[in-house]
């Protein structure tokens, strides 16, 4: 392998690096399938990896958030004002939950009394 091929390389995997981690799914991580995939992929050019590593580091980087941020009208849609925020507030709980109170949330979602 050529010395600016392992450069790329290196950007690539320290990109993965910085990657969060994710809590909902602790035994499955995102960057653990990717790092999978480009060392598989030794094929690719030295530009191409330098490309991906690019676009990984804009997405650590919340770059595309912050250029289209999102207005409140989107975020408080007419039919459910609150949907985004309770989404948030459930992402946030799940991780912390212990298997009772999963199933109880379960068992309330599937009889529904309104």
């Amino acid at each position: 392998m050529s010395r600016p091929a392992i450069s790329a390389q290196r950007h690539v995997l320290r990109a993965l690096s910085q990657w969060p981690k994710d809590t909902l799914r602790p035994e499955i991580q995102f960057q653990d399938i990717l790092r999978k995939r480009f060392e598989k992929s030794s094929g690719l050019s030295e530009q191409e990896q330098l490309r991906q590593a690019n676009a990984l580091y804009s997405l650590i980087d919340n770059r595309y958030k912050r250029k289209y941020p999102i207005t409140g009208s989107l975020l408080r849609p007419k039919s459910q004002p609150t949907y985004f925020t309770d989404l948030v507030q459930e992402l946030e709980a799940a991780p912390n939950r212990s298997y009772l109170e999963r199933v109880w949330l379960r068992l309330k979602g599937v009889v529904r009394l309104q």
